[in-house]
């Protein structure tokens, strides 16, 4: 495998305007010597709203879903797989920015420790007056051991105490656990609990995204939270994770043992 780091980032027309920003955090990264980045847009469906977004650079590789249909970020971000051929997948959202150093320190980690699978770093929500939030309760900087996520998630009404938006995975574990789950929402959420059910991860207590708030968010939406459907997600979410752990399942060499 060469010695790539893949960023991935689906996308859809909304959020296409932020391309831009997105794109400077990611030339503003550092990588150590012999390393080198791929971002791989992936647009929800097929559209002329997006492309007009997309910076010109070699480095950027631009694909697009089906034409009239969309399936949403976890769909979108499985697509973009297929062209994600280096060694490690991180995500970006589209509307969501890097801090300096993320991508060296969060590959730092997983170079000098094969047990590692993931890494996640401190988010900071980035407000739309452009202030800078943090969250409470963020973990100890250090590995996050198998389970870990899942009974805090679990403990703490559904929320995890690290952020999915904020992954580095090593690209075989994140193919063998099928990529994102094909859920209508929080497919992030159980990407990062069969991770943890599977292999340890990390936590960078140093903030490596900047997680942006603004009126088109899904997430902020009301069919968001709407009950039946989000306790279907949580039920789901959980029973994988938990039947990934009850297997014993372990990746054979550079995704936890």
């Amino acid at each position: 495998m060469n010695r790539r780091v893949i960023i991935v980032t689906a996308v859809h027309g909304p959020s296409a305007p932020f391309l831009p920003e997105a794109y400077d955090s990611l030339r503003a990264q550092e990588l150590p010597d012999g390393w080198e980045w791929r971002w791989v847009i992936q647009e929800d469906g097929r559209t002329q709203d997006v492309r007009p977004y997309v910076p010109d650079d070699p480095r950027v590789l631009f694909h697009q879903g089906r034409p009239g249909r969309q399936g949403g970020p976890g769909v979108t971000r499985t697509m973009a797989l297929a062209h994600a051929d280096g060694a490690y997948v991180k995500i970006l959202d589209a509307d969501d920015r890097l801090t300096p150093g993320a991508l060296a320190r969060d590959l730092a980690v997983l170079e000098a420790d094969p047990s590692i699978g993931w890494a996640t770093s401190r988010a900071l929500d980035l407000l739309p007056d452009g202030s800078t939030a943090g969250f409470p309760g963020d973990p100890a900087h250090g590995p996050v051991e198998r389970g870990e996520v899942l009974d805090f998630w679990k403990a703490n009404g559904f929320r995890a105490q690290v952020h999915p938006a904020t992954l580095l995975v090593r690209r075989d574990l994140l193919l063998a656990l099928g990529g994102w789950m094909a859920l209508p929402a929080s497919e992030d959420t159980g990407l990062l609990l069969a991770l943890n059910a599977v292999s340890r991860g990390w936590f960078s207590a140093e903030a490596g995204l900047l997680y942006r708030k603004w009126e088109g968010q899904e997430t902020g939406r009301a069919a968001h939270m709407e009950p039946a459907e989000r306790d279907a997600r949580m039920a789901v979410v959980e029973a994988r994770a938990r039947a990934l752990a009850s297997f014993g399942w372990q990746p054979s060499e550079g995704g936890g043992r």
